[in-house]
């Protein structure tokens, strides 16, 4: 396998190239998704990537889409390499453990945040306003409390560079139609949900996470990643207390790393010190290993 930082895939056109992944079409109904080792930060893209990351979120997003297959419709077709269109035979060893093939949705015009615990920014909120993106709480609550029953946030999905804004379920409601937001936040919590109870038994607490989903021929289908590092906060279950921030298994270290330097985080980033990359590295690594009970073969 190798560090991939960006494709040149000629033949095939590219859609889109975000933060992390290039986006290919094979044809009308057909993508081809590569999640490269690029890492992004307060919505900047870094100078240097994670050697690997791709291929650790490529897999944790399949394991998860496994596991929720009974539950919603998702878009992969294949992941195998080796059972790829003949045209990418060529660029076997840059896809291989970080690129599958979907079925080519139309994605929905809202990111699907759902909050286990009140913790970033909903944190700000609640001491601010005594609720999480208008969900009133009860008062007391401490930093990382954990939240029974988990809040359904939706927010904007912004281009490039710009930033997402948190919106009400009523303004989902809006850009949807009050029957798919309704679908959307139902299966946001039901997942969430499983997902967490599942990740506890393995010594994670999954924090918070977001969802994204799109249709196929009218049917709401799961898209994109899920519950990984990069879209989630991992906790280890072990020491954790609320009543103050929490060690994580995400770019939560890189963001305070980020925080602690003279940057206002807007492009150039900083270069990132050696240990800040392997640092990062480990932590997306040991949350693999720990949901999937699997050791990563890089």
């Amino acid at each position: 396998m190798q560090v991939v930082t960006q494709t040149d895939i000629k033949e095939y056109p590219l859609l889109s190239r975000g933060k992390v992944r290039d986006i290919y079409e094979i044809d009308a109904q057909t993508l081809l998704i590569v999640t490269t080792d690029r890492m992004s930060a307060f919505d900047v893209i870094m100078g240097e990537p994670i050697p690997y990351k791709g291929v650790i979120l490529n897999s944790i997003t399949l394991f998860w889409m496994h596991r929720f297959a009974g539950l919603v419709k998702n878009h992969l077709i294949e992941h195998d390499v080796n059972r790829f269109p003949a045209p990418l035979t060529p660029y076997r060893d840059m896809l291989e453990g970080r690129a599958v093939i979907v079925k080519k949705a139309k994605p929905l015009p809202v990111e699907c945040i759902v909050r286990g615990h009140i913790t970033g920014s909903g944190w700000k909120d609640y001491k601010t306003t005594g609720a999480v993106c208008g969900h009133k709480l009860p008062a007391g609550l401490l930093e990382s409390a954990k939240l029974e029953t988990p809040l359904f946030t939706p927010s904007t999905k912004a281009e490039l560079g710009e930033h997402d804004e948190n919106i009400s379920i009523e303004q989902a409601a809006k850009l949807l139609g009050d029957d798919l937001a309704a679908r959307v936040q139902e299966l946001s919590i039901a997942i969430f949900s499983q997902g967490r109870e599942y990740a506890e038994g393995r010594g994670i607490i999954i924090a918070d996470t977001k969802f994204e989903f799109g249709l196929v021929d009218g049917e709401v289908i799961l898209i994109d990643e899920v519950l990984t590092p990069d879209s989630s906060r991992f906790w280890p279950a072990a020491g954790y207390a609320p009543g103050k921030g929490q060690p994580s298994f995400d770019k939560q270290y890189l963001r305070d790393w980020l925080a602690s330097q003279p940057w206002d985080k807007t492009p150039p980033p900083p270069a990132l010190p050696e240990h800040v990359i392997a640092e990062t590295g480990k932590k997306y690594r040991e949350a693999y290993e720990i949901l999937t009970g699997a050791k990563l073969a890089v």
